[in-house]
């Protein structure tokens, strides 16, 4: 049985994205493959078991059932900040080890999902690091581009991890930067030991949420065209310049929300009128009733906020960037990015599986 360790430089850096793909591709094949996600940061009850989100969203992807007290041994809750931060942490890796053990039988995988980045988790000796160690993992980071890429990170972790360290997965990469990458930055990485088994390209969809979502986790209230609130947001805009300006901005970022305060009229209907997805008002102020009319009439959301523009477009950079992939167009793409992005059979012949030999046992 082989085990890889799926983590990353930092939270929200896709590692959901690649278990799920490398799962159901490894599942397509005829493999045997079983989850764990030994530290949740996102108790939930489910069915009357208390476990981790993320767990439960991927079980069901795989078609799991696995109990979630092992699928997640250790769930991070304030509580059990408090009793860590008292020096009352019991070995959390012996538990951890137990449950590895269990859910790894008649498996001929297994994929382990880190929590946030690779040191994540010291605190109380559940950091990556231990645990592919403890557990004797094979290990693939994932580090997300966000203005540059981690690459100090990249080789810390070579030399820590040693031959334990598979490869590493380069993802979000902006158009603009890949020249730079195939050219430079994945052969100075190969030349240090480090194996780029996979550059994923930036995808707006898979950065995307839906207005209904936006209005909730921004706390707003949509108040018109509540019927298109599952329109797609991308990206987004701030509207405080001149129309003129506005205007050349707004024309090159399609799907984007515009956030804008709840008295520039002007700016709101030069948005309504260029089919933004949704708008975003600031200050609790509401629209005169031609935006309001005009909303409606173009099946254009308006989501009214308290906060002022900047706290909004902060909050919303924060959103778009750690929007969980849970809608089922993002899960295949996601998918569909990993199996043709990542190089498979190279991380298959690092765990030691034999072409064949799964789907012989188990055909698809």
């Amino acid at each position: 049985m082989a085990g890889l360790y799926i983590g990353s430089t930092t939270g929200y850096s896709g590692k959901n994205m690649v278990v799920m793909g490398l799962g159901l591709k490894l599942q397509k094949q005829g493999y045997r493959v079983g989850y764990m996600k030994p530290v949740g940061a996102l108790p939930l009850e489910k069915d009357g078991r208390l476990g981790d989100e993320d767990a439960f969203f991927i079980q069901d992807l795989l078609g799991l059932d696995q109990d979630p007290d092992l699928v997640t041994p250790v769930l991070v809750t304030q509580d059990f900040k408090v009793r860590a931060f008292a020096n009352k942490c019991p070995d959390l890796l012996a538990d951890i080890e137990k449950a590895y053990a269990e859910l790894s039988r008649d498996k001929d995988v297994v994929l382990v999902a880190g929590s946030g980045s690779m040191y994540s988790g010291k605190y109380c000796s559940v950091d990556g690091v231990s645990l592919v160690n403890r557990l004797g993992l094979s290990a693939l980071i994932i580090d997300r581009f966000q203005k540059e890429l981690k690459y100090d990170y990249l080789m810390v972790m070579r030399e820590v991890l040693g031959e334990r360290l598979v490869g590493v997965i380069l993802n979000d990469i902006p158009a603009n930067f890949r020249d730079e990458v195939d050219g430079l930055l994945a052969p100075f990485l190969e030349s240090r030991g480090i194996k780029v088994l996979g550059v994923l390209p930036k995808d707006p969809l898979m950065g995307a949420i839906k207005v209904a979502d936006l209005a909730d986790r921004l706390g707003g209230k949509i108040i018109s065209a509540q019927a298109k609130a599952d329109r797609v947001v991308e990206n987004f805009l701030i509207g405080t310049m001149q129309v003129e300006n506005f205007l050349t901005h707004f024309r090159k970022n399609r799907n984007s929300a515009v956030i804008v305060g709840g008295d520039r009229s002007d700016v709101q209907l030069v948005a309504l009128e260029g089919d933004c997805p949704c708008l975003v008002l600031t200050g609790n102020l509401y629209p005169n009733d031609i935006i309001l009319t005009r909303s409606e009439v173009l099946e254009t959301p308006i989501i009214i906020v308290r906060e002022d523009t900047y706290s909004v477009a902060k909050k919303m950079d924060s959103i778009l960037s750690r929007h969980k992939l849970r809608d089922r167009v993002k899960i295949k793409q996601g998918a569909e990015i990993v199996a043709k992005g990542v190089d498979l059979e190279q991380i298959k012949a690092a765990l030691g599986l034999q072409p064949g030999r799964a789907s012989d046992r188990n055909p698809a």
